[in-house]
């Protein structure tokens, strides 16, 4: 085996690789033909909702960051001067006024409205849109940006959604718009969302698009960790094993593997205590984890090593035993054919006494 084989590093076979996405190393270093970095203006209208615009941003950041290469930039825009006031009453600084953008290599442009903003455009504002769909622009809205598109008649024959509030008036402006009820709606180049929450889920559905399942996947574990299934406040935060697609025995045996990080059981120990055969436990986990048992159980184990070399201090060695595995010197070796690095690089490491 030549050594370049050797250093590449080993995939994640279950969906612990959401969780790892953005820390495997090597996979993209060597790509002749990089991700396409798409550019995006959000225009601010005065008392736009905030919470739709983080929204929006936050999934395109954390989709660069789990890329480890750019794949979204964005600029932010007013209709005119340098700030804007969002509906929390912050002015927020812009990169520039609307007139000033440039639509020749811009991909999407997302209006962002709110519940108090003015939708009624001046003659400028609707030239730029109408130039931006000239140039094959993808076009949206947030909250009821969607009023602007549909003034510069950008809308007729589409689908689009705004926010409740605004419906009636949206009607009776423009009637050859398709308006519909849901919480996003993306029609060919033109997406839209009603409100501060579904302005999220409006960007996963262009990032998945763009760049797949896998990828929203990865988002959704970092932003929607303490999301439950019926957002009660008491409700305990979702994990892997709390998928209730998955059999109770399923369940049970990942319980059991979390559970015994330091001490990893033995398949035959884990259907003893799941009270179930080691054949089922392995059909089970080929047919949900599209791996084996064992694999998973690696895998866990190496996703907790990896959260405690970042976020703690503690020697190698320590963290080698913590989660499970007899010598420092065998954790390294998996470690690095699964990351691409070795647990030294990881982050800060105190010298090792």
């Amino acid at each position: 085996m030549s050594d370049k084989a050797r250093q590449a590093p080993r995939s994640f076979d279950s969906g612990l690789r959401h969780s790892n996405k953005a820390y495997l190393q090597g996979s993209l270093s060597g790509d002749a033909h990089p991700p396409i970095c798409r550019r995006i203006a959000f225009v601010l209208l005065e008392h736009f909702s905030m919470m739709a615009f983080t929204g929006a941003v936050d999934a395109i950041v954390t989709a660069n960051l789990i890329s480890r290469k750019p794949l979204y930039r964005f600029e932010t825009y007013s209709l005119e001067g340098t700030t804007v006031r969002s509906d929390l009453g912050i002015n927020i600084s812009v990169d520039d006024a609307l007139p000033a953008l440039d639509a020749n290599d811009l991909d999407i442009l997302i209006i962002c409205g709110g519940f108090r903003s003015n939708l009624e455009p001046g003659r400028a504002v609707m030239d730029k849109l109408r130039e931006a769909a000239r140039r094959r622009v993808i076009l949206g809205s947030l909250w009821n940006g969607s009023y602007l598109l549909a003034h510069a008649g950008l809308l007729d024959g589409y689908g689009c959604t705004v926010h409740p509030d605004s419906r009636a008036g949206l009607e009776e402006l423009r009637p050859q718009v398709r308006l519909l009820p849901n919480p996003f709606v993306i029609d060919r180049d033109r997406i839209s969302s009603a409100g501060a929450n579904s302005a999220l889920g409006m960007m996963l559905a262009v990032i998945r698009h763009h760049h797949g399942e896998e990828m929203v996947r990865g988002i959704e574990e970092i932003l929607s960790c303490d999301r439950t299934l019926d957002d009660l406040p008491d409700s305990p935060m979702p994990t892997l094993v709390d998928n209730p697609t998955f059999p109770d025995v399923l369940q049970n045996v990942l319980q059991l593997m979390k559970n015994n990080i330091e001490e990893p059981l033995s398949i035959d120990d884990l259907a003893l205590h799941a009270k179930t055969s080691r054949r089922q436990i392995d059909r089970l986990f080929q047919r949900y984890m599209n791996t084996t048992p064992s694999r998973y159980y690696l895998e866990t184990r190496l996703t907790r090593a990896r959260r405690l070399l970042q976020q703690t201090n503690e020697p190698i060695t320590s963290v080698a035993i913590a989660c499970g595995f007899t010598s420092a010197p065998h954790f390294s070796r998996c470690y690095r054919e699964f990351f691409g690095v070795s647990p030294s690089q990881v982050g800060r490491r105190r010298p090792q006494g």
